[in-house]
């Protein structure tokens, strides 16, 4: 267990700096974008839990309780199915989360419910990002994981 506390590489992001500035400008356009920022912090977290990226629960649970998330909703993020903390527009996002983050455990990718249900909660250019945002998380998680990234380093 002790290996997978060790960063397989000092930074990727710094030897690969083309592709972090991509990334970093991807970051610019979803705050720029109409989806609220304590729902994409919500959104990163979720993805960041789903892929086991201790970067990015560490990262975006700081940054949600900077944005004014109280404890006992990020503690639930895990399980906003089970948790009344969450409006239908950020379980819908939630679910939207899950389901391009699983993508290959359904066969028909995302299910119609699921988007439809975003889409009742978010007009097309805020899905639109909403889409983009959920993309950007999972490639941020799986540079991390695969690099083995440590939480924390971003402080």
């Amino acid at each position: 267990m002790e290996d997978q506390m060790q960063a397989r590489m000092e930074n990727v992001y710094r030897l690969a700096a083309g592709g972090y500035q991509a990334l970093a400008a991807m970051e610019q356009f979803l705050r720029d974008s109409c989806v609220p920022q304590h729902i994409l912090e919500l959104v990163r977290l979720r993805a960041g839990q789903i892929n086991g990226c201790a970067t990015c629960v560490d990262l975006h649970a700081h940054r949600a309780q900077q944005a004014g998330e109280n404890n006992e909703r990020l503690w639930t993020v895990a399980a906003w199915r089970e948790a009344p903390f969450f409006t239908d527009q950020e379980r819908a996002a939630l679910a939207l989360t899950e389901a391009v983050t699983r993508i290959a455990d359904n066969p028909d990718g995302v299910p119609d419910e699921i988007w439809d249900q975003a889409a009742e909660h978010f007009d097309e250019p805020s899905l639109a990002a909403l889409v983009m945002a959920i993309a950007s998380a999972n490639a941020w998680n799986r540079i991390n994981v695969t690099t083995r990234r440590i939480a924390g380093a971003h402080r």
